[in-house]
């Protein structure tokens, strides 16, 4: 395989893995099923979550809100091994959950991946969720009673550049010339 290929196929795995996070966090369950193939599995031992297929999938998704409060979850990278149309990787998590019941989780875990290159680009053939830590102490923090809306300027506006703040200022605000930054 040429390198740019793999370079591409990498690149496009990782969104993939992001995709999911994002699909996740915005409940879009019809969007995070359509990230698998339609034979795909998502797999939670710890909670006995076994789903095989997108419809499967999608249904969980859909009860989630019953049990879940709210969810936050962040992917870091992990690795990816390629295979020609099919790859397999670790994506490490963080997860934050608040269940309706007032219960709260703090995960540290993998999601143990396998991927297939597919006519729509790369889906997920199986994802593993294994929990390496489990914090379950009550959250001394909540949610926003109704989420924050981003304000647009008004009309006419123009936003300044940091170097029109900082017009002296280099990187990280260190003096232009200096040697010091990052």
């Amino acid at each position: 395989m040429h390198d740019l290929e793999a370079i591409a196929d990498r690149v496009e795995i990782e969104a993939l893995r992001g995709e999911f996070t994002d699909a996740a966090m915005m409940r879009d369950y019809d969007r995070a099923a359509s990230l698998f193939t339609p034979d795909g599995a998502l797999r939670i031992p710890d909670a006995d979550v076994e789903l095989a297929g997108q419809k499967e999938i999608r249904a969980w998704g859909e009860r989630v809100p019953a049990v879940v409060d709210y969810l936050v979850q962040n992917t870091h990278p992990g690795m990816i091994q390629l295979g020609g149309d099919t790859a397999s990787g670790r994506a490490y998590i963080c997860e934050l959950i608040r269940l309706r019941d007032g219960s709260s989780h703090l995960n540290y875990a993998i999601y143990h991946d396998h991927y297939q290159r597919t006519g729509d680009g790369w889906k997920f053939t199986e994802r593993v969720y294994e929990i390496r830590y489990l914090d379950t102490t009550p959250l001394a923090g909540s949610a926003p009673t109704q989420p924050p809306t981003p304000a647009d300027p008004p009309a006419g506006t123009r936003v300044a550049t940091v170097r029109e703040i900082l017009p002296d200022a280099g990187i990280c605000g260190a003096s232009r010339g200096s040697g010091a930054g990052w």
